[in-house]
């Protein structure tokens, strides 16, 4: 279910809750609140200022992270590279794709980073 913030719409009024803004955990389909569950104030739903997501990866992707690590750390920087590059693909992460490029790099070759070509 979804957590939605709520402030009191006259910042004088309403309890300490409402006015710095509080969460309240409601279903999609249900209608917002228009009173502070608290103080009984008149409410309005805010935009969250929250910005970051939590990823959980998939238990393919995160075993291929620890060989590319492993193969990292062992100096395979070719092995590496492939297994990155693959899995940039698969997964589409621009990220894994720079390691890859650079894994590449640190096994001798000598790519165009903008077009994939062999110089």
């Amino acid at each position: 279910m979804p957590i939605y913030e709520y402030r009191t719409e006259i910042p004088e009024k309403g309890c300490s809750r409402c006015r710095e803004g509080f969460e309240h955990i409601q279903g999609v389909d249900e209608k917002p609140l228009s009173k502070c569950p608290y103080c009984g104030e008149r409410v309005k739903k805010i935009i969250s200022s929250c910005h970051a997501a939590i990823v959980d990866p998939s238990p393919e992707y995160s075993r291929a992270e620890k060989k590319i690590t492993e193969y990292e750390k062992e100096g395979l920087y070719s092995h590496a590279a492939e297994m990155a590059d693959k899995y940039s693909h698969k997964a589409k992460d621009s990220l894994l794709k720079e390691r890859a490029l650079e894994n590449y790099k640190k096994a001798g070759y000598n790519f165009d980073s903008t077009t994939g070509n062999d110089n």
